[in-house]
């Protein structure tokens, strides 16, 4: 039995939003509730309803930015930089720029829809 898994085909989320979620690892690439790590490009003027989700996340930006309203703080992100965000905490993600954003976001446990919270 193998101690690793290198993953080439990851679960690609469907979304009517324009933005591209590729799932690595997590429920829905791999069957793991402990994490899911995915790769990520949110398109110019994209944009979340808030959510409040029982997992932590973790983004890292690669390419652009990407503003994150979080309680009563707005911040922005850009490429080099990441943020953690913990569970249970009030959040809105957007990408209210001209440019793509790519980033990858980590959650532990897993994304899961069920446990995301949107308003």
């Amino acid at each position: 039995m193998k101690k690793y898994l290198i993953q080439d085909s990851p679960f690609v989320v469907p979304t009517t939003d324009g933005k591209l979620i590729e799932e690595h690892h997590g429920l829905a690439a791999t069957s793991n509730p402990g994490i899911s790590i995915a790769h990520m490009v949110a398109p110019p003027k994209w944009s979340e309803p808030y959510q409040t989700p029982e997992f932590d996340e973790y983004t890292y930006i690669i390419k652009g930015k990407k503003q994150f309203i979080i309680e009563d703080d707005t911040i922005i992100l850009e490429a080099g930089q990441s943020i953690k965000i913990e569970k249970n905490t009030r959040v809105q993600y957007s990408n209210p720029f001209e440019e793509s954003c790519e980033y990858i976001a980590i959650c532990t446990p897993a994304f899961d829809f069920t446990k995301v919270n949107r308003e």
